[in-house]
């Protein structure tokens, strides 16, 4: 394996560790949705506190799926794109794979039907 493609799997793990959080996976719809916010806005929203919210985006942010940035005094976060877009590159290689494998299998199945079937009398 080279190392692209040893980074771009490492970074498709790390998507899809953050994304098995199902706090995590509402936090970024709640950016995306909302644009630019903070913890403390984020976890107004949410049944866990700002502490916990913070923790969630640091595994979001090293996931690579929100950024976070000052503006004054604040930390606002926004979701980065990139990664999702990486991740679901992968997901739609792996199901074109998948496709192609159930497609030669019919292919198997129908040939070995038409192969048993008994021939006009």
């Amino acid at each position: 394996m080279t190392d692209i493609h040893r980074d771009e799997g490492e970074a498709v793990d790390s998507v899809l560790v953050a994304l098995a959080d199902p706090t995590r996976r509402q936090l970024l719809e709640l950016l995306a949705a909302q644009g630019e916010i903070t913890a403390t806005t984020l976890a107004a929203q949410l049944p866990v506190s700002r502490q916990a919210v913070v923790k969630h985006l640091a595994v979001l942010d090293a996931a690579g799926l929100v950024s976070g940035g000052r503006v004054g005094r604040e930390v606002r976060y926004a979701v980065r794109p990139a990664a999702l877009d990486a991740t679901a590159r992968w997901m739609a290689a792996l199901a074109v794979d998948w496709d192609r494998r159930l497609a030669n299998i019919k292919r198997a199945a129908e040939a070995g039907e038409r192969e048993e079937r008994p021939g006009p009398a």
